[in-house]
């Protein structure tokens, strides 16, 4: 029993001892270039249906930029793009349905961009971020919440990365995609989990 107990000891004294891999700190964030971290980055969606539940998905597989400098914030630039038809929400007829020309058209609208405009500090560790939307062939305004996560160097590939948790909302019948309105909603909320990785150089 004593031998477990030691052991035991050993074990917590070694994970509280274990350096923080990433730090919140947001002015401690090195500043350059960064690329999408496509395998840890997630775009989710939400959206009315019929007012009795709320149906989710999600878009994979996006690349883009991130030119950081927390010193200037308003100078940061931010480029994301997303292949349409990455589109899933677990339901393979659905997913099919809202390919197809009357949602989201992917056959002629094969990507979603989003650039910013404008970066504004709104706390310590948060910013709205104004930008261009591009979806279903249609160019709008939108803004979306931003919270820095942290910044570090991630212990398995050994690449600088920063983290962020970004959301907002956009009625889909401003892109064109108004199938169904108001039966399912046209408000859609998004939740983004982006990670980006600094680039050599």
């Amino acid at each position: 029993m004593a031998r477990y107990h030691l052991g035991f000891a050993l074990f917590v004294s070694a994970l509280t001892a274990a350096p923080t891999v990433a730090q919140a700190q947001p002015a401690a964030v090195q500043a350059g270039a960064y690329g999408v971290e496509a395998a840890h980055t997630r775009i989710l969606f939400s959206v009315s249906h019929m007012g009795f539940s709320t149906w989710y998905g999600e878009f994979t597989g996006a690349s883009g930029t991130l030119d950081l400098d927390p010193a200037k914030l308003a100078q940061s630039k931010v480029d994301i793009t997303v292949p349409a038809a990455s589109l899933s929400t677990s339901n393979a007829t659905l997913d099919g349905e809202l390919k197809g020309d009357k949602w989201f058209n992917v056959a002629q609208f094969d990507t979603i961009r989003f650039h910013s405009t404008r970066i504004t500090k709104t706390g310590e560790n948060t910013a709205d971020v104004t930008g261009d939307l591009t979806l279903h062939g249609v160019t709008k305004p939108v803004v979306l919440k931003a919270k820095f996560n942290a910044a570090g160097a991630n212990p398995l590939t050994k690449a600088y990365t920063v983290g962020f948790e970004v959301a907002g909302d956009v009625k889909r019948s401003d892109f064109g995609v108004s199938t169904y309105v108001p039966l399912i909603g046209d408000n859609v909320h998004l939740i983004i989990s982006a990670a980006f990785e600094k680039k050599a150089g």
